[in-house]
């Protein structure tokens, strides 16, 4: 059985307004990058921001293998149905929505994209940022097969929680929780939010570390510094990767001949190790195949 994976470890957030960003991050090593037009961007900046985001993305492919998403500005504001239409024609991997609450509101925006004249299977992004969003988690990853991930919003469900930002994340559990439940059950990807402090490395490899024992498939960021030590902690480790190409091979032998029971290292292995296994190969090929077409950029 084949396995598709595309690997997330690293989803860097670029503001549309700052050309000289926008330029350098095809050359930055992230998996994916969020173009934003919404929080990142001030509201007299947003026109500019959507052209700029609009002309890099015109001349096809310039962040090669990179997944490319561009965060919108909300329906409800004056700025989110024009970035729509930009979006539509820009040929990015994803539009990201802020401040999902609801599945029709994942519906809108899959119309608005098809009358602009975007394709019916634009891969959505949905924000997690309030609590009504994170209560609705599964509803809204069900609302469309189109939708491509989860994204965990921090800053702003702290907020609403009235909740601190302490080193073990506490608050969050629940959110984070629930989110990925949701994430999993609906096969959609699941990505942590952001961590704020640049200069708290400990706290952020802490972070990441949380993240990917809850089950998170990378991290967003906003800060390209942070990009390696996202990757490292994200990818699988190669000693487990080798580990499951033995596996894989150990349990194709096996049923070659026949065998009913397949025991490696004195463990009894059935169908959902070996899955498991292949997704693990298949990410850590992924890996290696972004990271080989990053593209160089003097």
């Amino acid at each position: 059985m084949a396995v598709t994976v595309r690997p997330r470890r690293s989803m860097l957030y670029m503001p549309g307004s700052n050309r000289r960003a926008l330029e350098k991050a095809k050359a930055l090593p992230a998996d994916g990058l969020i173009l934003d037009l919404e929080d990142a961007v001030s509201p007299d900046a947003k026109p500019e921001a959507r052209s700029n985001v609009a002309e890099v993305l015109a001349g096809g492919k310039p962040y090669g293998k990179r997944e490319v998403i561009v965060r919108i500005n909300g329906l409800n504001t004056p700025w989110g149905m024009d970035d729509i239409a930009a979006v539509a024609a820009s040929g990015a991997d994803g539009i990201a929505i802020p401040k999902v609450e609801s599945a029709d509101i994942v519906r809108q925006v899959q119309v608005a994209v098809r009358a602009a004249g975007g394709p019916e299977e634009m891969p959505v992004w949905c924000m997690m940022e309030t609590p009504m969003g994170v209560l609705r988690a599964l509803e809204i990853a069900s609302a469309s097969p189109f939708v491509a991930g989860l994204v965990m919003g921090t800053s702003d469900l702290a907020k609403d929680l009235h909740c601190e930002h302490t080193f073990d994340r506490e608050p969050f559990l629940t959110s984070f929780g629930l989110l990925v439940l949701a994430a999993r059950a609906c096969g959609v990807a699941a990505l942590d939010g952001v961590h704020l402090d640049l200069a708290d490395d400990a706290g952020f490899a802490e972070a990441c570390a949380q993240g990917r024992r809850l089950g998170f498939d990378g991290k967003t960021l906003i800060h390209p510094k942070t990009i390696a030590a996202a990757n490292a902690a994200f990818a699988p480790a190669a000693a487990d990767v080798l580990k499951a190409r033995e596996l894989i091979a150990t349990y194709a032998e096996a049923v070659a001949r026949g065998q009913g029971v397949v025991v490696l290292d004195g463990k009894l292995i059935e169908q959902l190790h070996v899955d498991n296994a292949r997704r693990l190969v298949a990410l850590a090929e992924a890996i290696a195949e972004v990271e080989a077409a990053v593209p160089s950029h003097d």
